[in-house]
C-alpha cells in the first residue's frame, strides 16, 4: 500500500535544511527509486512519491519549526531545476493513477499557497536551471520567483506541444488568475515548448527576479531575507508530529481514532473520540491518511459511509479550540482540518453520513456530515437493543459558520443551504443546541430520517443504487453538486483542469498507442485526431 506518512529523516528525493528563520528544501530526485513502476526518474522528474515528501516537508515545518518565515525551493541538480511530472510514468500508470496523482499535487501546491496567506510562510523558488512543467507550476505557486539569468536557463509549460495533456497541477490558472499574464501572452507561453529565458520571462512576469550566475547564490539569499522579514507567522514551541499508528489488514485499515473497514463496494469510516489533548491534531493527520490511501490503493471502493462514536461533549471541548486560534498549535490544527475537509471535498467517491445513536456529529465532526451527498439521521431509537442508546442528536457551532471553508471560501453550512438565505439564518439561531432528527430535518441539515424500522434497509438500498449507477457519472454529477456558488482560483483548477485532464487521458491523443504520451522520446511524432468535440 502507498504510504503517505514519511518523516523527512526518511526523504529519498527532498534534502531539507534549516538555518534560523530560512528553510531551504533542495530536490534531488533518486532516479532509480520509482514509487509505482520501473521508469527511471531522469532531470528531477517526479511522480507520487517525491510529491508526497514534498507535502510531508510542508507540513514538519508548519508544525515543527514555528521559526522558520520563509521557505527556499532550489536543486541540486546541475543545469536542472525540475523537468516535471515524470512521462514514462504517466505513459504507464493507469487512468485512476493518473488522476490521482494530479489532484494530489494539485493539493499540495494549494497547500503551499495557504501555508503563505495563512501561516505567514513566504515561498520562493530559486530557479538555476531548466525548469519546465510541474516544475514550473511548483514554482508559481510560490510567493516569489528569482530566474538565473545565463542566456539559457528556461521556464515553460511544455505540456500542450509536447505531451497532447495540460499543465495540470494549476499551471494555466495561475498565469492569468495569480500571476495576471495576459491570455494572449499565456496563449503563446503554453504552446511554445522551449518556453521563456531571462529577459523575456521577466518582462512578461512569469518570473520577479533575475540574477547572473555569479550573483545567484548571494541573490536568493538576500531575497529569503527580505520575505522572511514580511512573515506574520505565529511564535510558538514546536508541534511534534510523532508516526502514525496504522495496522492495515484485507478488510481495515486501523489508527488509533480512525477505522476503516472495507467492504465489496463500500466502505464505512468511524471517527472515535475521547479527552486525550492530542485527539484534535491526531484524528485529523489519521482523516487525511486514510482518504489518500482510500484514492489510490481503492479506487474500486465507490460509496463511503461516515460514522462517529462518542460523547458530543468531548467534541465539544475540543472543537472550542479552533474557534479563535491564537497559538501557533492551534492555528496550525486548524489549517490542518480545514485541508482535510477539503481533501474529502474532492474525493471521488459518495459520501454519506449515517447519525445515529451513539454518534457524536457536533462541531469540526458535523463537517463530515456537511460534506456528504446524503445524511442519514435515525428518528428515535434502536428498540430491540437491551438498554437502547438516547435518540441521536447533532449540534452546530461557531465552527461550522467559517472556520474551515471549502475552496469556493463558503462554509459547508452555507454551500448546503446555497441561496436559502432565510434557512441559513435560521440555522445560525441554533448554534451551540443540540439537534433532533426532526429539527435536523426542518433545518435541511439532513437528508432523511428513517425511523428503527427502516434504518437499516434505506442504508443497504441506497449503496445497492449507487453501485448499479455509472461510476464516470456519479463522480461528475458529485463534483458538480459539491461546489456552488463563487469560483475561486482553487475551483477552477479543480473543476477545469481535473475535470479536462480525467477526459484528456483518456483520449488517443494522449494516451493511445500514437499518442503523444506513448510516443515521447522515441524519435516519431505522434498521430493526432484532429476534430474538435
Amino acid at each position: 500500500m502507498t504510504a503517505f506518512d514519511i518523516h523527512p529523516n526518511d526523504f529519498r528525493h527532498w534534502n531539507l535544511q534549516i538555518a534560523d528563520e530560512v528553510a531551504t528544501l533542495q530536490l534531488e530526485v533518486d532516479p532509480k527509486a520509482p514509487a509505482i513502476g520501473d521508469y527511471e526518474l531522469k532531470l528531477n522528474s517526479y511522480d507520487i512519491g517525491v510529491d508526497i515528501e514534498l507535502a510531508n516537508a510542508v507540513r514538519h515545518i508548519r508544525f515543527q519549526n514555528p521559526e522558520v518565515k520563509c521557505v527556499v525551493f532550489t536543486s541540486a541538480l546541475e543545469g536542472t531545476f525540475c523537468a516535471g511530472a515524470n512521462i514514462r510514468m504517466l505513459a504507464e500508470a493507469d487512468h485512476s493513477h493518473k488522476v490521482n496523482f494530479c489532484k494530489f499535487t494539485n493539493e499540495t501546491r494549494l497547500e503551499i499557497e495557504e501555508a503563505s496567506q495563512q501561516s505567514g510562510i513566504r515561498f520562493l523558488a530559486a530557479i538555476d536551471g531548466a525548469c519546465s512543467g510541474g516544475g514550473y507550476e511548483l514554482a508559481l505557486a510560490c510567493d516569489y520567483i528569482i530566474l538565473v539569468d545565463d542566456r539559457s536557463t528556461a521556464v515553460s509549460l511544455p505540456e500542450v506541444p509536447l505531451l497532447g495533456v495540460l499543465p495540470g497541477t494549476g499551471g494555466l490558472t495561475r498565469l492569468t488568475d495569480k500571476r495576471h499574464i495576459r491570455r494572449d501572452r499565456a496563449d503563446v507561453f503554453a504552446t511554445k515548448a522551449e518556453g521563456a529565458v531571462g529577459r523575456d520571462a521577466l518582462d512578461w512576469g512569469l518570473v520577479d527576479e533575475l540574477a547572473a550566475p555569479t550573483d545567484f547564490v548571494e541573490a536568493v539569499a538576500a531575497r529569503a531575507q527580505a520575505l522572511a522579514a514580511t512573515s506574520t507567522r505565529l511564535d510558538g514551541d514546536p508541534v511534534p508530529l510523532s508516526p502514525l499508528e496504522i495496522s492495515i489488514s484485507d478488510d481495515s485499515i486501523a489508527y488509533r481514532w480512525v477505522n476503516l473497514t472495507i467492504f465489496d463496494r463500500y466502505a464505512e469510516l468511524k471517527v472515535l473520540v475521547d479527552q486525550s489533548s492530542d485527539w484534535l491534531l491526531q484524528t485529523a493527520r489519521e482523516l487525511d491518511d486514510v482518504l489518500c490511501r482510500l484514492r489510490f490503493d481503492f479506487p474500486g471502493i465507490g460509496t463511503l459511509i461516515f460514522r462517529t462514536e462518542g460523547q458530543i461533549d468531548e467534541v465539544l471541548r475540543s472543537d472550542a479550540e479552533l474557534q479563535s486560534p491564537n497559538t501557533h498549535s492551534q492555528l496550525e490544527t486548524l489549517l490542518l482540518w480545514k485541508r482535510c475537509l477539503s481533501r474529502i471535498d474532492m474525493t471521488s467517491k459518495t459520501l454519506v453520513a449515517a447519525i445515529e445513536p451513539g454518534s457524536c456529529f457536533a462541531g469540526i465532526l458535523l463537517e463530515l456530515a456537511l460534506a456528504a451527498d446524503r445524511t442519514y439521521m435515525l428518528d428515535g431509537q434502536f428498540e430491540e437493543e437491551d438498554n437502547p442508546l438516547p435518540p441521536a442528536v447533532i449540534q452546530l457551532t461557531a465552527t461550522n459558520f467559517g472556520a474551515v471553508p471549502m475552496w469556493n471560501g463558503l462554509s459547508r453550512v452555507q454551500s448546503r443551504l446555497w441561496g436559502d438565505e432565510v434557512g441559513l439564518v435560521a440555522a445560525s439561531d441554533f448554534v451551540d443546541r443540540e439537534l433532533s432528527a426532526s429539527q435536523a430535518a426542518q433545518l435541511g441539515l439532513v437528508t432523511a430520517t428513517p425511523d428503527d424500522l427502516d434504518w437499516g434497509d434505506e442504508l443497504r438500498l441506497f449503496i445497492e443504487e449507487r453501485s448499479s449507477f455509472s461510476a464516470d457519472a456519479l463522480t461528475a454529477m458529485e463534483a458538480n453538486h459539491r461546489f456552488c456558488g463563487p469560483e475561486t482560483m482553487a475551483t477552477k483548477i479543480f473543476a477545469r483542469l481535473s475535470a479536462w485532464q480525467n477526459w484528456i487521458f483518456t483520449r488517443a491523443n494522449a494516451s493511445g498507442p500514437q499518442g503523444a504520451l506513448q510516443r515521447y522520446g522515441s524519435g516519431s511524432r505522434p498521430n493526432f485526431d484532429n476534430q474538435r468535440t
